[in-house]
């Protein structure tokens, strides 16, 4: 038996390839040195990584053995796949290992690298043995009481095969398979068959955060021993660490129909809450067996009915761990009578338990693979669409700035040829190349007329660019002001009434706006306050367009009213109207609702849009509504803004009645607005203010004038603001004059320090009225 045994394992070497080592009695041991417990023993020891097995024939005394004619030597042959087994053999082996043919090394690496053995091939060489025990040709077999042994042995194989092939079905599945559902589904299914039990579960935990976990101190003793974890069927849950785990049963097999389903059960019976400890010790690997339910809980009723009403009487439990995590438990039931539950059984549950952990676990991470590839797949497509949306954006750009150009060479060359031609033939004629002939002063006039007409259309096309541009920096300044509707109202009718008769359409204005006593009271609904200029922009900016695109015949309304705080002015038109689709680009930078080739009318598409960005900076808003054919609404509401111009500091000053001169200043700014604001600042508070506009003569002035302070506007062209701070620093007549720079970039602390021996302080640009004075103030009292 031992040497066919032995060329089985000869066999496999061959099969395994040079990955394998066999090692045996004949060729592993010194004779020299061989120590009395292997003097007799047979062995024989194959090693790989994917297969190792160790065999050995123990020498046995002939009286032990009834029959024995004592003619041949007689030996006990075992076999052992244990890796813990195989290592402690080579341990003993490797003290009495021959150099050569076996080197020390060799069999170190061979014991670190033990492991357990691959399904497949143990299924094979597990049938090989079956045939070689099952074929009874063994020497002396009248001397060997086989045929006694032989059915227990013929069933212990047949269980092993058993075992081995659902275990290899399960890993084979595992590898070729992703869909969780499937594998534990099957394997569910399968193992009950094999454990011959009456119903098989698999019960998952869901883990969720518990506001507080108490237990109770009277657990009875009995559950304390037996009843380490009843999840459910085998206990409720475990609290432990504030975190409490329940669950559900999500698979299940069933002998027959008779047995109740319990798939999907979620149990709230208190009598099943843990004990502690319970989760630690199933996550170090706890397998649970209980033969008989009704001897285990006899002092708890409450689980006892539990059990019967699911049909429990025996129960195996082993946890499903991934990870180090407890997901879940494996549940064998016999619903009937007692079980005793082998121990082969245990083990094998246990096996199966790890091979489902290493497929949940592989299920996990393909599922978070999936969701990585679908959100990348996600921001592939939000990236994609950002840079479609880009190029869209950069292209339209593209064709508004093709737009805008040849707009603005139609708006700029018809006045600019205007300009040109008639200044040209008016030289000509004051010059006498048209002869002696006199030219009629109406023409004369009528030329002068046009060429004033064309500059001031070619300053409002400038302006209006100007405007856009500075208020999209965020460099436009409100100048804040008290002024009437009315006033405001009748000025802009005025100013469009001559061009309205010229295309025959009645311009009218309703203005529900009323200044009146009431109670005493003075109710100023006429007054409002923001940038007059910005807002009369705004008003010519729609009464304009109303105009230029109403037919003959036709009508337009201006109409102001108050809603509270807030003032609203329509223009009304019943011009050609805008398509519904067209409304969104009306407010857009440089868009015609025409092509250049085809419009009818002149206009470089800045309006509109200057005047919602005015709105805006205004804190309004503005709508339109539109039909085709029928007209048009343009509706602006603007907030009354809060007084804090130079208009209202004058105004508070001059209302003081010991109002006085507090002191001279000198301004030098070349900027007309800027120095406009800080005069009428300065002036309402009290001060004399020269304004000199050239920074090349102003030292000369400053030091006639002899100002107490002098405020300079560091970017000056021509001789700058450091010239000519440097030039009243070096005097000694002007030595003594305070000096504040004006520069419109904040200054760092080292160009602080290098400016401090020029300058007493800066300000920054655009001035703030209250800054403005205070540091003006501080300057007067040194």
């Amino acid at each position: 038996m031992f040497e066919r045994l032995q060329d089985l394992l000869k066999q496999m070497k061959s099969r395994l390839g040079e990955e394998a080592l066999l090692l045996t009695d004949e060729k592993s041991l010194s004779k020299s040195a061989t120590p009395p417990e292997f003097e007799t023993q047979r062995f024989a020891v194959l090693l790989s990584l994917r297969f190792s097995v160790l065999l050995v024939g123990e020498p046995q005394e002939p009286d032990s053995v009834a029959g024995y004619d004592g003619q041949s030597r007689l030996y006990q042959v075992g076999l052992t796949f244990e890796p813990k087994a195989i290592a402690s053999f080579l341990t003993q082996l490797s003290r009495h290992a021959s150099h050569p043919p076996i080197a020390l090394d060799t069999l170190h690496q061979s014991q670190t690298r033990l492991r357990t053995n691959d399904p497949t091939l143990q299924t094979e060489f597990t049938l090989s043995l079956l045939e070689i025990l099952a074929s009874g040709e063994m020497s002396d077999s009248a001397h060997c009481p086989v045929a006694v042994c032989q059915p227990l042995v013929d069933e212990a194989l047949c269980q092993q095969i058993e075992q081995e092939r659902l275990l290899n079905q399960v890993t084979t599945q595992i590898r070729q398979s992703l869909e969780l559902p499937v594998i534990l589904e099957t394997a569910v299914e399968q193992l009950r068959n094999f454990l011959q039990v009456d119903r098989l579960l698999i019960y998952q935990f869901d883990e969720f955060n518990c506001v507080s976990a108490i237990y109770p101190d009277n657990i009875p003793s009995t559950q304390d021993k037996t009843e380490s974890l009843n999840l459910r069927l085998t206990s409720q849950g475990s609290i432990l660490n504030s975190t409490v785990y329940w669950g559900r049963v999500t698979y299940e097999a069933k002998a027959s129909d008779a047995i109740s389903s319990v798939l999907n059960l979620v149990e709230k019976e208190d009598c099943l809450l843990q004990v502690p400890n319970c989760r630690t010790k199933y996550r170090q690997g706890l397998t649970l067996s209980i033969d008989d339910v009704e001897a285990a809980y006899p002092d708890s009723s409450c689980i006892l009915e539990l059990m019967r009403r699911y049909q429990v009487r025996a129960k195996l439990v082993t946890p499903i761990i991934v990870q180090e995590k407890l997901w879940g438990l494996l549940i064998a039931n016999q619903c009937f009578q007692p079980r005793h539950w082998l121990e082969n059984e245990k083990i094998f549950l246990k096996q199966i338990a790890e091979h489902l952990a290493v497929a949940i676990h592989q299920a996990q991470l393909y599922a978070q693979l999936q969701q990585q590839k679908t959100t990348l797949e996600q921001r592939v497509i939000e990236r994609t669409q950002e840079l479609r949306d880009i190029l869209q954006a950069a292209q339209a750009a593209d064709r508004a700035k093709s737009e805008f150009l040849a707009t603005m060479s139609h708006e700029l060359r018809t006045p600019l040829t205007c300009v040109i031609g008639m200044s040209a033939t008016l030289l000509r004629w004051s010059f006498g190349q048209e002869g002696t002939q006199q030219v009629p002063l109406h023409k004369q006039r009528r030329y002068l007329k046009t060429i004033q007409e064309s500059g001031e259309h070619l300053l409002e096309l400038i302006n209006d660019i100007l405007d856009l541009s500075q208020v999209e920096a965020g460099k436009a300044i409100l100048n804040i002001s008290e002024f009437s509707l009315n006033n405001l109202a009748h000025q802009t009718i005025r100013t469009f009434q001559e061009k309205a008769d010229l295309r025959q359409l009645k311009l009218e204005m309703d203005l529900q706006v009323k200044s009146q006593s009431m109670n005493g009271t003075r109710r100023q609904e006429d007054r409002f306050c923001a940038d007059q200029r910005r807002v009369k922009q705004i008003l010519f900016n729609l009464l304009g367009n109303a105009i230029k695109f109403t037919p003959s015949g036709g009508k337009v309304i201006l109409r102001i009213w108050r809603e509270q705080n807030w003032v609203v002015f329509q223009v009304e038109d019943t011009g050609i109207g805008i398509a519904e689709e067209h409304i969104p680009l009306l407010f857009q930078k440089f868009q015609q609702l025409e092509t250049v080739y085809q419009r009818n009318y002149e206009g470089t598409g800045l309006g509109l849009a200057l005047t919602k960005q005015l709105v805006e900076l205004h804190g309004g808003r503005i709508e339109v509504e539109s039909v085709v054919g029928q007209g048009s609404f343009f509706t602006v509401w603007l907030p009354n803004q809060p007084l804090t111009s130079s208009t209202s500091m004058r105004e508070a000053a001059l209302q003081k009645n010991n109002f006085i001169v507090q002191g001279s200043i000198v301004l030098v700014e070349d900027q007309e607005e800027s120095a406009t604001s800080i005069c009428e600042i300065l002036t309402a508070a009290g001060y004399h203010v020269v304004w000199l506009i050239d920074g090349s003569t102003a030292f000369q002035q400053i030091e006639l004038l002899q100002p107490n302070v002098v405020i300079v506007d560091w970017q000056l062209r021509g001789m700058d603001g450091y010239e000519v701070t440097h030039c009243l620093r070096n005097s000694p007549s002007t030595q003594q004059i305070k000096i504040l720079a004006l520069t419109t970039s904040t200054i760092t602390e080292d160009q602080e320090d290098e400016l401090s021996a020029f300058i007493d302080d800066y300000l920054l640009k655009p001035v703030e009225p209250l800054q403005l004075l205070q540091q003006v103030t501080e300057l007067m009292a040194k």
